[in-house]
């Protein structure tokens, strides 16, 4: 092998970078996006954060929340501990039934339900749910791990932007046939959602401005990006883990 071949594959297998922290410009100023671990993310724009799914990870460094989103029932997207250490006091925590009838009391009010394809300001942002679900993977014949109508996906619109936390669902109709989507977080792990050759299909589909896997452990979230070169849509890798 000569050298500069070497030197190919040194470079090809040198690691993707990623961020710590994403930027989006909008009205009024930046939204900044952090990852926190899995499906745990931290937004700020406008002197507000928003807390989604707060259920995994060390958020000792998280800040305040001033309104929650919890997608589902499972413990890496639904943890009532966690939630009451980032949440600021008096702060809303918007779910879906499930989750409100899964925690209970652990979670106190302000709660507001949202049920799949309803659209609420909360805590001044508007919140849009939209169906998360499986098609076809689940634990064993006739289930799936994710029922239509159990979980929200959420679109928030902040400074006229439209963010889009996709939660734990394959390539659906509803998620291909959303509009105008300026960032989509889109989860990539097996076997509960997609591979990230689908979910870059998907993404292909809705044509989102900004896409940011989360959700992939285990996946390799470049596989995503590179199939998304050229598309139109940039693909930004943030450290989830």
């Amino acid at each position: 092998m000569t050298r500069v071949s070497m030197l190919g594959l040194s470079l090809a297998l040198l690691p993707v970078a990623v961020a710590a922290q994403s930027v989006v410009p909008a009205a009024g100023g930046n939204i900044t996006i952090t990852p926190l671990q899995h499906a745990t993310v931290q937004v700020e724009y406008g002197g507000k954060v928003i807390q989604v799914d707060p259920a995994q990870g060390d958020l000792t460094k998280a800040k305040p929340g001033d309104l929650v989103l919890v997608t589902d029932i499972h413990g890496d997207h639904l943890n009532p501990d966690l939630i009451a250490k980032v949440r600021k006091p008096g702060a809303p925590v918007v779910m879906p039934a499930a989750v409100q009838q899964q925690a209970g009391d652990k979670i106190p009010g302000p709660v507001e339900v949202l049920a799949n394809g309803q659209t609420k300001t909360v805590a001044g942002v508007s919140i849009e749910a939209v169906p998360m679900y499986n098609l076809q993977r689940g634990p064993s014949a006739g289930e799936l791990f994710h029922t239509k109508g159990r979980g929200n996906g959420y679109i928030v619109t902040l400074g006229g932007k439209r963010v889009y936390f996709a939660g734990d669902t394959e390539c659906t109709p509803e998620m291909k046939a959303l509009k105008n989507i300026d960032v989509a977080f889109i989860p990539m792990n097996l076997p509960y959602t997609m591979t990230p050759a689908e979910a870059a299909e998907c993404v292909k589909a809705f044509k989102p401005a900004i896409a940011i896997p989360y959700h992939y452990q285990g996946q390799k979230p470049e596989e995503f990006q590179a199939a998304l070169k050229g598309s139109g849509t940039e693909v930004r890798l943030l450290k989830w883990y």
